[in-house]
């Protein structure tokens, strides 16, 4: 006969073993799912009066004996008669209520309070070992299993850390005896220590560095007989009372009382301070009260190598910075940290992972004196006993502000504005184009960029290579050249041409000017090789603006360019998202090419050519009219139209306007016009005595 079920069956038995299920093993104890089925507990333990199984069975016999019968991958058995249905109690949900009880009365043992707490859910309580500190944090968590049956508990103060679990049914094993609590730290005293006043010989140590008995004193810095020498004991307390206690040798070895707390060394000399200076050893803090600062504690462990890529860890987790999770109550007044470690790597990867932790807005770094003419002092000490405690007081009172990546000041860049004032960088006010006339009106300044756009056929790009030539000659720059419209044997003609002022062939165009000869030639391929670096896509696809930007930076840093072309706008793949306006995408374009041209220090030269021209009378064409966006012009440093003359009448028809049309730096120019008159036989370009200013109210 069939087996029936009248309700679905829920997935309760993971075990193998219930194969073959007869009323003699239904009721057996293996039979019914462990408590740590938390899925089941979770979802009965708020319904208690529902039967959680049903299922027909029927008495095996001899003949007919229990056969597993597979329905939906859970196991039942066949071939029986079918009685009437036999319903359990629910007795799973009463013991996952009596078991929580159970655990909640072990827990109160141990002084928690658990009236809010919640089986399978993370409960913030008072921590009965620390009372959550001054502040009285709830910094217990808790953490009761679902089934109710077994809960773990950690305190995240720094300065507690008391953490253990337990279980409702523990056998015979009390509660204590399962709670795992936190290892307690060490509780030291000098006499257990055996230490000392310091001797002749350590006083007379400390004097060579300036440090006098006072402040020895004053700090409590004794000596201890270790083996078969004496060593320096520097006592780390906290209101008075001893909490660890670190040496040194003469040979400069350091080590520490093991298992004790990580403190600053002088904590209590900062308790109440708005300012407050950290230092990376024990000398440095006591150089620091020579100088008449009391504020000053040092780090017990010394600087880490570097600075680590990783994010901050959890503070139960920051083991090597523990000593300033323990601290934060007293550091916690502080409205400024100066930070004096090392002047050295290690140093300055100290400092930078301290103001990681304490916050970068609150705190300040030192910048060490010269010890000599070339050499800084490294630390505090140094300074004290190379140049003297006025020296040392100078240095910490003229602190600056920690550096926040992306919030500057004027003085970080001083150096930079001096030499743009004596004229020392190389190309303060630009470079000459080499055409007279025009070196009033546009220079070559290194960082900005320059949008070129003339009518189809006026020559911009051949005006351009013009004057990456005459940049050449007059300050040997090198360009990449991202040229799309010509071909690369083209382009190597009308390059060659104007530099060697010969026709590349003596056909047509220059059949009766002497060709550029061979050895010409040649030297001419090793001029193009040594001053250029070509962007080309070498498929169908077309480029986008990143991938030509990413280029040119391994142009810059691999061959040293100076000068970008990007020719023209119209050859890039310009594909944006849906919800972008070709406004919008302009927009984001130029702001990555001015980010390259400042960031490496290139000029960039952009040709946009201008819309389509309705009703056009010969006139040059405004940067208005460049098609796409008006933010060519508004983002530009420097709007160049490239104009030539196509009326006999208006005069030689070889005559080429270069209008200025926009200027941002006015060290570099001014707006106006200029001609120059273009040689077709070589592509050179040579100055007229025309240039005009523009009248700026048009």
């Amino acid at each position: 006969m069939r087996l029936r079920y009248p309700y679905t069956l829920r997935p309760l038995f993971f075990s193998s073993k219930l194969t073959a299920m007869t009323p003699q093993t239904l009721f057996h104890s293996s039979s019914f799912p462990t408590l740590k089925n938390t899925t089941f507990c979770q979802r009965h333990r708020l319904l208690p009066h529902r039967p959680f199984f049903t299922v027909f069975c029927s008495k095996p016999t001899s003949r007919n004996p229990p056969s597993p019968l597979r329905t939906n991958g859970y196991h039942g058995v066949s071939h029986a008669s079918i009685p009437r249905p036999v319903q359990l109690e629910n007795t799973e949900a009463k013991s996952v209520e009596l078991q929580f009880n159970i655990l909640k009365q072990r827990l109160e043992a141990v002084g928690m309070e658990t009236g809010i707490c919640v089986p399978g859910q993370y409960n913030h309580l008072l921590c009965p070992e620390c009372q959550g500190g001054d502040q009285s944090e709830r910094s217990l968590s808790l953490y009761i299993a679902p089934d109710g049956g077994s809960a773990a508990w950690v305190c995240f103060r720094g300065k507690c850390g008391w953490k253990g679990s337990t279980q409702a049914f523990a056998g015979s094993r009390s509660a204590a005896s399962i709670v795992t609590p936190v290892k307690k730290k060490r509780e030291i005293t000098e006499k257990e220590l055996q230490l000392e006043p310091l001797c002749d010989e350590l006083l007379a140590y400390f004097s060579e560095r300036l440090i006098s008995k006072e402040t020895l004193e004053r700090n409590a810095v004794m000596q201890r007989k270790y083996e078969d020498q004496i060593v320096i004991a520097f006592t780390y307390r906290r209101k008075g009372s001893l909490i660890s206690c670190k040496y040194r040798d003469v040979n400069k070895m350091f080590w520490q009382e093991a298992n004790t707390e990580k403190i600053f060394y002088g904590l209590d000399d900062i308790v109440g301070q708005s300012d407050v200076i950290i230092v990376e050893g024990e000398m440095d803090k006591l150089a620091m009260e020579e100088a008449g600062f009391l504020n000053c504690v040092s780090v017990p462990d010394g600087a880490p190598q570097s600075v680590s890529s990783k994010d901050l860890p959890p503070l139960e987790q920051d083991k090597k910075y523990q000593y300033l999770w323990n601290c934060k109550d007293e550091l916690k007044k502080a409205t400024r940290v100066i930070l004096a470690t090392d002047g050295d790597p290690p140093g300055q990867a100290l400092a930078e992972e301290l103001a990681r932790r304490i916050g970068k807005e609150k705190c300040w770094r030192v910048r060490w004196p010269k010890k000599g003419k070339s050499d800084n002092c490294k630390d505090a000490n140094e300074v004290l006993m190379y140049l003297g405690p006025d020296a040392l007081k100078e240095a910490i009172e003229n602190a600056e502000l920690y550096p926040i990546r992306g919030l500057f000041n004027f003085r970080d860049y001083f150096d930079e504005i001096d030499a743009y004032y004596h004229r020392t960088l190389g190309y303060d006010i630009g470079i000459s184009t080499g055409w007279n006339n025009l070196n009033d009106l546009y220079n070559v300044v290194p960082g900005e960029l320059t949008i070129v756009t003339g009518v189809p056929n006026s020559g911009k790009s051949e005006w351009i290579d013009a004057l990456l030539c005459n940049l050449n000659e007059l300050a040997g720059w090198k360009f990449a050249l991202c040229s799309m419209e010509n071909k690369v044997r083209e382009h190597a003609r009308k390059l060659l041409e104007k530099h060697l002022k010969k026709p590349f062939f003596n056909e047509r165009y220059g059949e009766k000017v002497e060709r550029m000869s061979v050895e010409e030639f040649e030297r001419g391929k090793l001029w193009l090789s040594d001053t250029f670096s070509l962007i080309r896509c070498e498929d169908d696809s077309l480029p986008n603006i990143r991938w030509v930007l990413d280029l040119a930076k391994a142009a810059v840093l691999r061959h040293g360019v100076r000068g970008l072309v990007i020719d023209p706008y119209n050859e890039l793949d310009h594909q944006r998202p849906p919800n972008q306006t070709e406004t919008e995408y302009v927009s984001q374009m130029l702001t990555l090419i001015k980010r390259f041209a400042q960031h490496h220090g290139c000029h960039v030269w952009f040709v946009a050519h201008p819309r389509q021209l309705h009703n056009w009378v010969g006139d040059p064409p405004n940067l208005y009219d460049i098609s796409g966006s008006a933010h060519f012009i508004n983002k530009c440093d420097n709007g160049i139209v490239i104009h030539r003359n196509r009326d006999p009448e208006a005069g030689p028809m070889d005559q080429v306007q270069v209008c200025v049309r926009k200027v941002r730096n006015k060290v570099a120019g001014t707006i106006g016009e200029a001609t120059l008159l273009y040689n077709r036989v070589t592509g050179e370009y040579t100055p007229t005595d025309n240039k005009r200013p523009t009248d700026r109210r048009k």
